[in-house]
């Protein structure tokens, strides 16, 4: 049952499509401000061995319909999100030109990042700064991400694959405006982000949303429904750590824009298998160890080594991040703190355990810190938050 009625019209799903489950929020926009209605998960195995796509989608579809159902959500209008790892996406400096020069140019610069062929993505992008100065060296953040709008969604679903050329362009023909040489004098700069994904990627989404009986409104990655819920407003630059089962997504954030995001393959997944084969015990007991000890110090059988080495690809990957991010920002600049969130992040102990390790500020995430709902029901959101931060974010999308 829902937890408030609601008129489907102002009302939104976040429905987020991990590796390990399926998570769906409802919220409701009552004058700008979100207000819970109801929301729902369930694990998905996570052991692809034997399975095909199709046998892959088949259980999502299912799985999403499920829980609509006996969660008693209510609106029909859905915003999802792509997997970070699948999304490339570069922050780029160009000279301030006309719009339609600036989307040659930023389709030329495109291809200097993008695996695949330009006419393979659905290209999108974002003017997030203007200032007056010398242009930098662009740099590359990949899987950083944009939000691709239903006429982005639109455009993947009518397309046939092939690339529409206007008549008259050249294919590989450079834009005259980035050959031009760039001098010291003082001009007018755009900072940009560029975001690609894979056309058949978007395609399977709408695919999956159509056999659902969901109206698919729009598409964006994690990062962006993380950063809305994490983070909001802040000014000052922060890191997202979003352990998943699989993987861990690492996102700074620098004035509600995600900047920087990489993935490591190291995720609650893989504590777990470290620990089963270290103690040699099954995967049920070595979950629990997990949950139960975490990174308390003077426990015995030597368990928090073992977590400890588990994750030593994650704690690699944020030095690696705070690396990156200082040399290609202004002097002085640093992150401010570290926001922990997904299905680890609640491990005892761990924020402590980085906060010394890293010197810097650290924090379980809190994604319903905006949202309206029946105080009654703290506890039970408290326990799933960590959980549920990216469908939270991905139905505040529409509110906000």
């Amino acid at each position: 049952m829902s937890l408030f009625g609601g008129d489907n019209k102002l009302s939104y799903l976040g429905v987020d499509l991990g590796n390990a489950g399926i998570k769906i929020v409802e919220l409701r926009n009552e004058n700008g401000r979100p207000h819970l209605v109801t929301y729902g998960l369930a694990d998905m195995s996570i052991d692809a061995a034997g399975r095909s796509a199709e046998q892959t989608e088949e259980e999502i579809v299912e799985l999403v319909r499920q829980i609509c159902v006996k969660a008693g959500t209510i609106s029909k209008k859905a915003i999802s999100s792509l997997p970070s790892f699948s999304v490339f996406s570069s922050v780029i400096t160009l000279p301030e030109m006309k719009e339609k020069e600036l989307d040659k140019a930023i389709v030329w610069e495109a291809k200097k990042f993008l695996p695949m062929n330009v006419e393979e993505m659905n290209l999108d992008w974002k003017i997030i700064d203007k200032y007056e100065g010398v242009r930098p060296v662009n740099r590359m953040a990949m899987d950083s991400s944009k939000t691709f709008d239903n006429e982005t969604v639109a455009a993947a679903e009518n397309s046939t694959g092939e690339k529409k050329e206007k008549e008259g362009e050249e294919k590989t023909e450079a834009p005259k405006v980035v050959a031009t040489p760039i001098t010291a004098s003082s001009k007018s700069y755009l900072k940009i982000l560029v975001t690609a994904a894979p056309k058949k990627n978007v395609a399977r989404y709408i695919g999956i949303f159509k056999r659902v009986g969901l109206e698919l409104l729009g598409l964006e990655t994690e990062s962006f429904a993380l950063e809305r819920a994490l983070v909001g407003f802040e000014e000052a630059p922060v890191m997202i750590v979003d352990i998943g089962a699989i993987t861990s997504d690492l996102i700074i954030v620098e004035k509600g824009i995600p900047v920087l995001s990489r993935s490591v393959d190291a995720g609650g997944a893989t504590i777990t298998q470290t620990i089963r084969q270290g103690l040699n015990v099954d995967l049920k007991r070595a979950e629990q160890f997990k949950r139960d000890i975490g990174f308390k110090t003077g426990s015995s059988q030597g368990i928090p080594k073992v977590i400890e080495n588990s994750i030593e690809p994650i704690i690699n990957e944020i030095k690696y991040c705070f690396d990156l991010y200082l040399s290609q920002e202004e002097k002085g600049k640093r992150i401010e703190k570290i926001v922990l969130t997904g299905g680890s992040a609640f491990l005892p102990n761990l924020p402590e355990f980085l906060e010394k390790l890293l010197n810097i500020k650290v924090i379980i995430g809190d994604p319903w810190a905006r949202i309206v709902y029946p105080m009654e029901l703290k506890p039970v959101l408290d326990e799933l938050a960590p959980r549920m931060a990216v469908a939270v974010g991905l139905a505040m999308r529409e509110i906000e």
